[in-house]
């Protein structure tokens, strides 16, 4: 497989990734502390990440675990019923994506024409049961990066909004797909 293509997506996805740490690092603590919206929208994000970089997602344990809430049960700030099981800090949710990052970058830069005709389908008792997708690695791949810069440009708006204030567009990953910055 041309290595451009894994090279050229990582620098993308990467982007992406380093687009939501952006985000997330210039909220002020104080607003990830409290249970705010940006704290569930930032742990939604990142945990989605890992899930859909998990193959096949049966195998998929979150780093900051979670519980699966009834509709009653529900805090009036989350965006889901994945509950995060406490509030985590700021650091906690940032070497998450970290983790989630690197993970990214090394099952792409493994990527093959085969692995990439792969099929990820999610279970109905597995996270996002409400849906069941049927895809191949490479679009839930697509599909993964469009919902890291969905929930990345959500934040931004909160930032500037509020503060006037929100981080630079990230046009490129800054390290190649085989080298961690």
């Amino acid at each position: 497989m041309d290595s451009d293509f894994n090279n050229i997506l990582w620098k993308q996805f990467g982007a992406a990734i380093d687009m939501l740490k952006n985000a997330i690092a210039l909220c002020p603590e104080e607003y990830l502390a409290d249970g705010s919206k940006q704290f569930y929208i930032s742990y939604h994000s990142i945990l989605f990440l890992d899930y859909y970089l998990t193959i096949p997602p049966t195998d998929f344990t979150a780093q900051l675990p979670f519980t699966i809430k009834s509709p009653e049960e529900i805090p009036s700030e989350a965006i889901d019923d994945i509950i995060p099981d406490r509030i985590y800090s700021k650091k906690e949710l940032l070497d998450y994506l970290r983790s989630a990052r690197e993970k990214c970058r090394e099952l792409i830069s493994g990527l093959t024409e085969e692995k990439l005709k792969e099929r990820w389908i999610n279970e109905p008792d597995e996270l996002a049961a409400y849906v069941t997708l049927h895809y191949s690695v490479f679009e839930i791949l697509l599909y993964n990066l469009r919902h890291v810069q969905h929930h990345a440009a959500q934040l931004n708006i909160f930032l500037r909004q509020e503060f006037g204030q929100a981080p630079d567009w990230v046009s490129s990953a800054e390290d190649d797909i085989h080298k961690m910055s």
